[in-house]
């Protein structure tokens, strides 16, 4: 049980004191996420609001397979993307292996399904007379869509948070496609796999200390979000 009440001291200490390595795995981890999540949103919103409201051949595929991909492992994930960016796969030319771009790339995947199967589901869940009453009021194609977004954007708001909360727990990608490198593209997950496995536990508890911290903020903030849109 010392080791334990230590490692939490220790922990403190060094978040406090501004350690250089802890920290370095909290920017590479915000600096990632951002680029994955901005992605992730510039993507798969409009995707998920084609899905949910449109109708055309294949959409229940569709869905079926976004639905699908939201249980999609993560190393699975990591593996085909890093068949993709290793020299002998078809973007090995962009030398993204083992950076942080190439980390945002897999992680983008991982939020994709998230956000455009949770913007399919509202679009489609919107009062059916939205669409009817704005045509009559003589409103453009242009319009409408506007205003079907400005309806789904809680539930927007919802799906970023979730597909955040996904990204920035996961740690198969940012350890197959990242490579674990110090100071370079060592993330808060990869880091307290890393400190854990060799004994270093005050490390890990104050990434994992940093990790939860942002897990309750997305929380409270999905909890704030509910209670304006109704839900």
């Amino acid at each position: 049980m010392d080791f334990i009440l230590n490692g939490f001291w220790q922990a403190f200490v060094l978040l406090f004191s501004a350690d250089p390595e802890t920290y370095s795995a909290i920017y590479t981890t915000i600096c990632v996420t951002t680029i994955s999540i901005s992605a992730t949103l510039i993507i798969g919103a409009p995707l998920g609001f084609l899905l949910g409201y449109h109708e055309f051949p294949g959409k229940r595929c569709l869905r079926l397979i976004a639905d699908t991909l939201l249980s999609f492992p993560t190393v699975v994930i990591g593996l085909l993307v890093y068949a993709m960016l290793s020299r002998r796969g078809p973007m090995g030319d962009m030398e993204l292996l083992f950076s942080i771009p190439g980390i945002a790339v897999g992680q983008t995947l991982l939020g994709l399904p998230i956000v455009i199967a949770m913007m399919a589901t509202a679009v489609e869940n919107l009062d059916l007379r939205l669409k009817q009453t704005l045509l009559t009021l003589g409103a453009s194609h242009g319009q409408i869509l506007r205003t079907t977004l400005w309806e789904a954007r809680y539930s927007l708001i919802l799906a970023a948070a979730a597909a955040y909360g996904r990204i920035v727990s996961e740690i198969g990608i940012s350890m197959m496609v990242g490579g674990n490198i110090k100071w370079h593209t060592r993330t808060i997950t990869t880091a307290i796999a890393l400190e854990t496995g060799k004994g270093e536990f005050a490390m890990g508890i104050a990434l994992g200390l940093v990790l939860m911290m942002i897990a309750f903020a997305v929380n409270y903030s999905m909890s704030g979000i509910r209670k304006r849109a109704g839900q």
